[in-house]
């Protein structure tokens, strides 16, 4: 299929993923990489106590605050 027919089908909202080959599918800028980082244990028992609050996991609230930090400081 060429990509005009594609783009085309996509725009009238018919659907396009019997084109698509998902299992290779990624989202370029969202790779993982693991890091290792030690805090002190006052701080994971303020962050258990903030995830716990807030119902989400401690990894993710230290990734969503990084993550305003970063956009934060990018604005300035």
């Amino acid at each position: 299929m060429k990509a005009k027919t594609f783009d085309k089908q996509f725009d009238e909202g018919k659907s396009i993923l019997k084109y698509l080959d998902l299992d290779k599918a990624t989202r370029p800028g969202q790779e993982q990489k693991r890091v290792n980082v030690d805090f002190p244990t006052w701080m994971i028992q303020q962050l258990d106590k903030e995830a716990r609050r807030l119902g989400v996991p401690r990894q993710s609230l230290i990734k969503v605050w990084i993550a305003e930090r970063l956009k934060q400081s990018a604005i300035h």
